[in-house]
């Protein structure tokens, strides 16, 4: 079987610490990225194709030239705010352009996808931990999008074969352990890379958007899980489609849930800085709680968390915001 393995969005956040992952384990990761949300220096040395996965004919001549045993899909905006103020802009890209995958790939026989989905599927869940079977109704567009995504990978299945495996992350976080990679956005909208940009003199401070929740102190309560391991979720997901598994969704997260307070107090203490907060009104189709149940991931998977610790994350997202500061200063000084 061909070792290549087509990730699109693969110079993003998440989808290049999954190109270091599939290089580590010996395939040979192609990523296509159209760089709105990443970066080339983020894939590595791995091959890098600068293009749209909207754009049929690109992909026609990918899939006609290449042999990829798979596709990883990370290539989705994710800012829930931007989403409910521009809803034409996310059904065009998370929506229509991965419709422009999936008949690409029907079209050349490819037929195992691993899709980057979210917990914003659930919306605001009736039980936490949450599980796999909860509904989905999703109170942004953003979660729309997924859930639109969801039912076309299934409908593919059912109709024309296609195996899939669809990731529903609660919260990436921290960066990759060596410090090579790390978050990164052209407009950071995550808690945990804001939080430590205050920390580290790039922000005066972080929002603290509403802290009238139904929870212990007032501020949304999330499910923090690593970016390495959902990284090396998709791995294991893709292989179990080759071994056969059924294709399905899949909860990623700790089962643990933080305050944005005490994600905030917690940087604090791995800092050793204080960081200053705004509170600022509760945004649209935010969630007060969102904790993952992934038993069944680590069951069908064998998914294990090897950073399930939250200080662990910090820590090494702290490493790498250190980094970024420091390269920022090192060129105001030149």
């Amino acid at each position: 079987m061909t070792r290549e393995i087509l990730v699109i969005g693969g110079a993003g956040y998440v989808g290049s610490h999954a190109v270091e992952a599939l290089r580590a384990e010996g395939y040979v990761p192609v990523v296509l990225d159209n760089l709105s949300g990443g970066y080339r220096e983020a894939v590595g040395k791995a091959e890098l194709i600068v293009g749209d996965m909207g754009d049929a004919a690109l992909l026609d001549m990918l899939f006609s030239r290449r042999q990829f045993a798979g596709v990883l899909h990370f290539a989705s905006l994710i800012d829930v705010a931007a989403s409910q103020k521009d809803p034409a802009r996310y059904y065009s890209n998370n929506v229509a352009a991965t419709l422009v995958l999936l008949e690409s790939m029907r079209k050349h026989g490819v037929a195992h996808l691993v899709f980057s989905s979210s917990a914003a599927v659930y919306g605001e869940p009736e039980h936490s931990p949450v599980t796999e079977d909860a509904a989905r109704k999703p109170v942004s567009v953003y979660g729309q999008t997924k859930c639109m995504v969801e039912d076309m990978l299934a409908a593919h299945h059912k109709a024309y074969g296609l195996h899939y495996t669809s990731l529903r992350y609660f919260n990436a976080a921290g960066a990759h352990p060596n410090g090579s990679i790390g978050e990164c956005h052209p407009e950071e909208t995550h808690l945990i890379p804001l939080v430590l940009q205050a920390a580290s003199g790039r922000r005066r401070s972080v929002s603290v958007f509403g802290n009238q929740y139904p929870t212990e102190d007032g501020t949304c309560i999330r499910d923090y899980v690593h970016v390495c391991d959902l990284a090396a979720a998709h791995v294991k997901a893709l292989e179990s489609l080759w071994n056969g598994s059924a294709s399905r969704c899949y909860n990623l997260g700790t089962g643990k849930g933080y305050s944005v307070l005490e994600v905030i107090r917690t940087a604090e203490r791995v800092t050793g800085k204080t960081i200053k907060t705004d509170m600022e009104k509760r945004r649209d189709g935010d969630p007060a709680v969102l904790v993952a149940d992934g038993s069944l991931a680590r069951e069908k998977l064998g998914w294990v968390p090897a950073y399930p610790e939250l200080e662990t994350m910090l820590q090494h997202a702290w490493a790498w915001e250190s980094r970024m500061a420091e390269s920022i200063r090192s060129r105001e000084v030149v």
